[in-house]
């Protein structure tokens, strides 16, 4: 990933169009609405009745209850034409928020510590905006708001319910947020931008007994620690240096007193990786490793491994068309941040394995507002004018995508 200084770049005011300027009022106040009201994965009640009391009063055609919580809205232009649709997610963290800000989580235990509030908001100015100014593109926009991207995953149960049909989605874009990058800028990436995810816990079930007798036992914690220590060798000697490959241990239990053997051990971890083509190898590579290790001392195990998301993949032809996109909006060359990466997931997979599409990353970090703490942090928040840049940033791809067709005089 191409590292920016999180210091902000300086926004050029004119080139956020007057009408989007004059919402960023608004755009603030909803935020933080949404901000104080924070909910979880498929429990987005408030959040989606927020959207769904905006989407009325602007007159714009929508579904409610998609997947549980999910809505789309449907924005017609003057003419036919193609079909773009906008993906925001709309769910929180259950973290505790330690933000000393007067719209602080109300839910105790919950927070918007990745900017989802922020996503809802843009795809809400957005609406707004093309629902006033329909000459503006020919065809369809469909505005998706998702649950529960931070898990279990509301993009696949919508994208299963038909939200890319009637009228058939022919791209889509969405953007996330990111502290990660100084207001002002925007990452993009043709390709992979951001891994797959993986999951598995491990039980390994040894034999316990007094911790001055160690021959009358199978020691979970040693067992445990071979497993950690040889899943390492996964990337380092099995995977294409020119590759990335993350294999992460988050979790390791086991035991309960200083003088006795463990039993039993309980580790959990993830997997990331980039390309597709990993796809099963990592799973069967840990259940080899497991499995030998394990029958070397005489223990036994069980592997749950779940394969969570797909690897973010963007589509040329639309990565193309949000840069020129962005390079109209963001102020400086330096602004458009190339081949920016990470190895956080997104279930916005889902969607671009369907139908072509792009997804990038709004930089909002701000370091002389002390908005730069990370994502899924207590303390996060992020630099609110960012908040009227998306809302350019889609309605200009909008126009250019769906451009109103000319007649030859």
């Amino acid at each position: 990933m191409v590292s920016t200084s999180l210091a902000p770049f300086s926004i050029d005011h004119s080139r956020i169009r007057a009408e989007i300027q004059a919402l960023q009022s608004q755009l603030v106040e909803w935020r933080r609405y949404l901000h104080q009201r924070p909910e979880l994965g498929f429990q987005e009640h408030l959040t989606a009745e927020f959207v769904t009391h905006k989407l009325q009063a602007w007159g714009i055609k929508h579904q409610t209850g998609i997947a549980g919580t999910g809505v789309v809205a449907v924005i017609a232009g003057k003419q036919p034409g193609p079909v773009l649709a906008i993906r925001a997610d709309m769910d929180a963290l259950p973290i505790q928020e330690a933000n000393p800000v007067p719209y602080r989580s109300l839910h105790e235990g919950r927070m918007h510590a990745c900017g989802h509030d922020g996503h809802t908001t843009i795809a809400l100015g957005t609406a707004c905006y093309l629902a006033h100014h329909p000459d503006c593109f020919s065809g369809t926009v469909k505005i998706i708001f998702q649950p529960a991207e931070e898990g279990p995953g509301g993009a696949k149960p919508m994208i299963e319910a038909g939200v890319l049909h009637h009228p058939e989605v022919d791209a889509i874009i969405g953007l996330h947020l990111w502290n990660n990058l100084p207001l002002g800028t925007v990452g993009i990436r043709d390709g992979a931008l951001m891994a797959a995810v993986e999951v598995f816990d491990l039980v390994i079930q040894g034999r316990g007994g007094h911790g001055a007798m160690p021959h009358q036992t199978m020691d979970a914690i040693v067992i445990g620690a071979q497993v950690v220590n040889a899943l390492q060798t996964i990337v380092a000697r099995n995977v294409n240096p020119l590759q990335a490959g993350v294999v992460t241990i988050g979790e390791f239990h086991a035991g309960h007193a200083n003088n006795v053997i463990a039993d039993a051990a309980r580790l959990s971890g993830t997997v990331r990786y980039f390309d597709p083509a990993l796809k099963g190898f990592f799973q069967q590579r840990i259940e080899q490793i497991v499995a030998g290790i394990c029958q070397s001392h005489g223990a036994s195990y069980q592997l749950d491994y779940q394969e969570f998301y797909p690897p973010v993949i963007n589509n040329r032809a639309i990565v193309n068309l949000v840069q020129s996109v962005a390079e109209t909006v963001i102020e400086t060359p330096a602004g458009i941040v190339p081949d920016c990466q990470t190895m956080g997931g997104e279930d916005m997979s889902y969607f671009l394995q369907a139908v072509p599409g792009c997804y990038f990353f709004l930089g909002s970090a701000n370091l002389n507002k002390g908005l730069s703490y990370p994502h899924h942090h207590p303390r996060f928040d992020f630099d609110e004018t960012a908040l009227g840049i998306g809302v350019e940033l889609f309605v200009r791809c909008v126009e250019k995508f769906c451009a109103p067709q000319t007649t030859a005089s």
